[in-house]
């Protein structure tokens, strides 16, 4: 006799409860495989050990009451029934991320590496005027290029590139909205909040039932996604903590709020949104590694054979590589943000 028996007897639903319910459909779980296997009864249950009247433990008591199984068959049902009609809205809109992607792993790839090496060292000095960064960076590049992980690592730096880039171009405005708009920003913190939490390899799940695996597109989708979340919110609240004094007096002279926005509230948030921009590009990195387990090129695929092999050298050296470019992309981006600081001070 089942615990909960009882409740559907008081409300005149046993004949329910025995007739073909859409509880049986079900496939039958491994507990009740087990379970049919024994030779006894159901045990006996005291008051202490009384289970939540959850949906399978109200399926035991009524065959017809449905099992918590068929929820997680319906959202898949639900999402194989409108995947073509997504798949034809988002197919055109996502074809210019893939021809980004593939054009950028082109570019790094088949850049001879006396170009490129003294290419982003140059553009590492640029930014920071830091001799010696640029001389760590052009000594880690030729590092990796001397046990020959410098094709791998090109190819993570140009997905990065990428999705970094589109994370900024779409992330900033998104956050100036929020920031011009409570109604906006309220309606945004929920959704932001879930990008910010959801397991990165949720990420993956939907889009690969979307997209072609050999698409570059599904991994540069769930990229944006993961790491969009920290530009965006710094953006807005930058924007937020620009004092209101010096918002009255652009007010006092007259600024339209375009000029406001461009000559005044940007320039005082840029801090902010450099670090949001910091943030992000840590977080694109840290999603190329996870996106390997869907044909992402890079370093990634180095530690997903390492663990898949068992080579504990290789997952530990590529591991070590992307230290490395974590390390670059670090310092350089708080070198530029350190170098807006002190002309903001001056």
């Amino acid at each position: 006799m089942a615990t909960y028996d009882w409740l559907f007897n008081s409300l005149g639903l046993r004949d329910w409860c025995d007739g073909d319910g859409s509880g049986g459909s079900a496939p039958m779980s491994m507990a009740d495989l087990i379970g049919q296997s024994g030779d006894g009864g159901a045990p006996e249950v005291s008051a202490w050990d009384t289970p939540f009247p959850s949906m399978d433990v109200l399926n035991d008591a009524c065959a017809s009451f449905p099992q918590s199984r068929e929820i997680t068959q319906g959202v898949e049902r639900g999402f194989l029934d409108i995947k073509d009609a997504l798949s034809y809205v988002l197919d055109p809109l996502t074809q210019p991320l893939s021809w980004a992607l593939s054009n950028a792993l082109w570019l790094f790839q088949e850049t001879p590496w006396w170009i490129m090496i003294p290419a982003l060292a140059l553009i590492v000095l640029l930014v920071s005027r830091s001799w010696q960064l640029m001389t760590f960076v052009a000594g880690s590049f030729a590092a990796l290029a001397f046990i020959d992980y410098y094709e791998y690592a090109m190819q993570t730096l140009a997905v990065i590139a990428v999705c970094a880039v589109i994370c900024v171009l779409l992330g900033v405005p998104i956050g100036i909205a929020m920031s011009r708009s409570d109604r906006l920003q309220r309606a945004m913190i929920p959704v932001l909040d879930m990008l910010q939490t959801l397991p990165p390899f949720v990420y993956l799940i939907p889009l690969i039932f979307l997209f072609s695996v050999t698409e570059p597109k599904l991994y540069g989708i769930a990229i944006i996604l993961y790491a969009i979340v920290p530009v965006i919110r710094l953006t807005n609240l930058g924007i937020r903590l620009v004092d209101k004094e010096v918002i009255e007096a652009a007010d006092a002279f007259g600024m339209t709020r375009r000029q406001k926005l461009y000559g005044v509230q940007i320039p005082l948030a840029l801090p902010n949104i450099m670090a949001g921009v910091n943030q992000t590009i840590m977080m694109s990195l840290a999603m190329v590694v996870i996106a390997s387990l869907v044909s992402a090129p890079g370093l990634g695929v180095l530690v997903l054979r390492g663990i898949r092999n068992l080579e504990l050298g290789v997952g530990l050296i590529s591991g070590l590589g992307i230290v490395l470019l974590a390390v670059i992309l670090d310092r350089s981006t708080k070198a530029a943000l350190a170098r807006v600081n002190a002309a903001q001070k001056n």
